[in-house]
């Protein structure tokens, strides 16, 4: 056995540098917003995420062959979002050394946000239902299809629940589903749209009941769609928008 050699004093020093570096990059990261801090790549354990980034543009060509030439293609993102009395708590403005109240409600009752945005036109359909199902994602496909620019062709990405890979489904004429691998939230920017909605105006409050949870997810949706530039900032992927423009 090889005997134990001390180890030098400059990669002691060089060593515990670089864990100082690197503390003060995580305390950075960890005052920032989850809508503000950049997106994640994906890491040498989900090579199909950077595999459906690499071959998007071969993807999109797939599923839009029999389009007519010059067609207008709108790329949306579709996802769900519960939300309900036991609801959650984010970060607040206090006065120093102030331990401040926040609202906690032990209920159970809630409600499924459907929400799909368009980030190139900072454009955004959704629907406040009782029940996640196929009967409510027919809904909510139809409703996007209204909100598609006349004369274009909406793909429509969005993971691998249930309800949305079933037969039952009708999918509108001008609309074409193109589904996530699994367990990759990463590649959906409507979950960072959730996070954004929570942090400013879902968060920290009591809902007196079914129809309170119902109108202030309306409510919140709404401040979204007032705001395009917000969902443009929010939605906008490189790997996704090959040749549109905000």
């Amino acid at each position: 056995m090889a005997a134990h050699r001390p180890e030098a004093r400059h990669q002691g020093a060089l060593r515990r540098g670089l864990r100082r570096a690197l503390c003060r990059e995580t305390a950075a990261q960890a005052r920032l917003f989850a809508h503000q801090r950049a997106p994640t790549s994906s890491g040498p354990g989900r090579p199909y995420c950077r595999g459906v980034q690499k071959n998007w543009p071969r993807t999109l060509k797939a599923h839009l062959c029999d389009l007519p030439p010059r067609t207008k293609v709108e790329l949306w993102f579709q996802d769900e979002a519960r939300i309900g009395q036991k609801n959650g708590i984010v970060r607040q403005w206090a006065r120093r050394g102030t331990r401040p109240r926040q609202p906690a409600d032990q209920r159970y009752k809630s409600a499924y946000l459907f929400g799909a945005i368009c980030p190139a036109r900072g454009a955004g359909a959704a629907l406040a239902l009782p029940f996640a199902d196929t009967e409510a994602m027919q809904r909510h496909i139809d409703e996007i299809s209204r909100h598609v620019e006349k004369g274009a062709h909406a793909v429509l990405v969005m993971d691998r629940a249930g309800w949305h890979t079933t037969a039952n489904l009708r999918m509108p004429k001008n609309m074409t589903a193109i589904f996530l691998p699994s367990r990759s939230p990463e590649l959906n920017p409507v979950e960072n749209v959730w996070q954004y909605l929570r942090q400013n105006w879902l968060s920290n409050r009591v809902f007196d009941d079914y129809d309170a949870i119902i109108d202030a997810a309306c409510e919140a949706w709404q401040k979204l769609l007032a705001a395009p530039e917000t969902i443009t900032s929010i939605g906008m992927r490189q790997w996704a928008h090959v040749g549109q423009t905000p």
